[in-house]
């Protein structure tokens, strides 16, 4: 088990279903010991509802989420390089994330989160893919840093 870090940002492709699921899933699991926030390579998309459904299923509110990109991150003083390490949840974000740290000595980790957009034919088959997607977050911050005291 690794210490937690100071300062977290997740990404992936438009901050709306793998990075905001992984921001608020790292804050109810570890509390506000670490700032966490996340972006993606574009926002063009608006929260998923999927994705909060899925997520208040185990206590995490996601509907109050603003999808925002880099770019807007930036603008909004919110700078890259602060951040101790960097989790990207898909390859564009990755690469998009690998480019704006190249001149700083940060982190940037790759955790390959599947994409439950476009996936099953019935809400109660989207909403299985979603669940896997959550799950598979839920995995990867408990590996990474225990399981805390209650989920």
């Amino acid at each position: 088990m690794e210490a937690l870090p100071q300062s977290v940002l997740f990404c992936c492709d438009h901050n709306a279903v793998r990075s905001p699921m992984a921001e608020g899933i790292m804050k109810k699991l570890y509390g506000t010991g670490t700032y966490v926030q996340s972006a993606g390579v574009k926002n063009d998309m608006e929260i998923d509802g999927f994705c909060i459904t899925v997520c208040q299923e185990i206590g995490v509110e996601l509907s109050r989420h603003r999808s925002r990109s880099f770019d807007e991150m930036e603008e909004w003083g919110d700078d890259i390089s602060a951040y101790d390490l960097v989790i990207a949840l898909s390859p564009a974000s990755q690469r998009r994330a690998l480019e704006l740290t190249r001149l700083f000595h940060l982190d940037v980790d790759y955790w390959p989160i599947m994409d439950p957009t476009g996936l099953g034919e019935t809400r109660e088959a989207k909403l299985e893919s979603y669940r896997q997607t959550r799950d598979q977050i839920l995995e990867r911050l408990t590996a990474r840093w225990g399981t805390p005291m209650e989920i």
